[in-house]
């Protein structure tokens, strides 16, 4: 089968390799409908996450159950299916407490961008679509396997709620669906900070009421002014920087609430400031399994379009253009074909 293979930074491949085999009672075999390339596969194109050899990458798609292994019953083969970026038994404590990327048996999947992948643990993270999706909503649901339930959490993790205003730090595909996801919890005012035009005519189509194009301390500034001078109920870091967390928890009034999904690197807290400013912090990989269901069922009724984050479709072949146009910010997020 073809799929993508990082060599080392900035060289993408797409080669012939083996297809999965089922390796355990536990795994699916799913034959890719649709993969992507994420915001964080970029850490080891750029260079930031080192690239020891060349090794598979991808871990978002949805597709079609070719075959499962024999103890997996929740799944069966023709059925689509979407699943997370962390395989988990949906079962142990920390799972059943919502935090599936926490899970006691926790996998990360990896080598989704490919024609054929194997997910681990396929009962407790795979779940079905109510049907055959049109082709219409491939580009929707693909999302939710990553940025749209990655977006989710952050908003949930700053306890965005009905009549709040809330703040987005990050104008990629996760800042993005993290706007769906502070309008979808009923937040009054949405703020999205971002210096790209086309960007910000998503976020606004989306559901955000302000643009702030201003960075750092004018950035927060802004916001400030924004508020009558007291910070926002909820910010939403999409971004991983030291300047994007620092932006995030001074834009936050005393008494509300920061979630942080961007991926960090670099990036410290000093423990005093976090300790006066009366803000509170949560954040982490996204446990993507404990939204899919709802956010399926949001994405099949029409109320919500988080694949309108794609701008760049490419055949799987061309993997390393999507790649490289995402690293130079001419697309935000490029959705690959098999």
């Amino acid at each position: 089968m073809r799929a993508t293979i990082i060599h080392a930074p900035g060289d993408i491949r797409v080669e012939n390799v083996p297809e999965p085999k089922i390796t355990s009672s536990t795994d699916a075999i799913i034959r890719t409908v649709a993969a992507c390339v994420c915001g964080s596969d970029l850490w080891s194109y750029r260079g930031v996450l080192p690239v020891a050899e060349p090794q598979p990458i991808g871990h978002e798609y949805v597709g079609i159950v070719e075959e499962v292994g024999s103890d997996v019953s929740g799944v069966r083969p023709g059925q689509f299916v979407i699943g997370s970026f962390v395989a988990s038994d949906n079962t142990c404590p920390v799972c059943q407490f919502g935090y599936q990327t926490s899970c006691r048996h926790a996998q990360w999947v990896n080598g989704a961008q490919a024609e054929y992948v194997r997910i681990p643990l396929a009962d407790g993270t795979l779940v079905c679509t109510p049907e055959q999706p049109p082709e219409e909503l491939i580009p929707d649901l693909l999302a939710l396997s990553d940025v749209m339930g990655t977006g989710w959490y952050a908003a949930k993790a700053a306890e965005v709620k009905s009549g709040s205003t809330a703040v987005v730090v990050g104008d990629g595909a996760v800042g993005l669906s993290g706007v769906i996801a502070a309008k979808e919890l009923g937040a009054e005012r949405i703020i999205a900070m971002s210096r790209h035009e086309s960007r910000q005519k998503l976020a606004l189509e989306f559901g955000a009421t302000d643009i702030v194009n201003e960075r750092g301390e004018e950035g927060v500034a802004r916001v400030k002014e924004l508020t009558n001078g007291l910070g926002a109920d909820s910010v939403l870091e999409c971004v991983g920087t030291q300047e994007s967390l620092h932006q995030a928890l001074r834009s936050t009034r005393p008494g509300g609430n920061v979630g942080f999904v961007g991926f960090p690197h670099g990036s410290q807290i000093e423990g005093q400031d976090l300790f006066f400013s009366h803000v509170g912090l949560r954040g982490g990989p996204a446990p993507v399994r404990a939204y899919l269901p709802g956010l399926i069922e949001r994405v099949f009724s029409g109320r919500i379009h988080p694949g309108k984050v794609f701008d760049l479709t490419l055949p799987l072949d061309e993997a390393a253009e999507g790649y490289k146009a995402m690293a130079e910010r001419r697309a935000v997020k490029t959705l690959l074909r098999p």
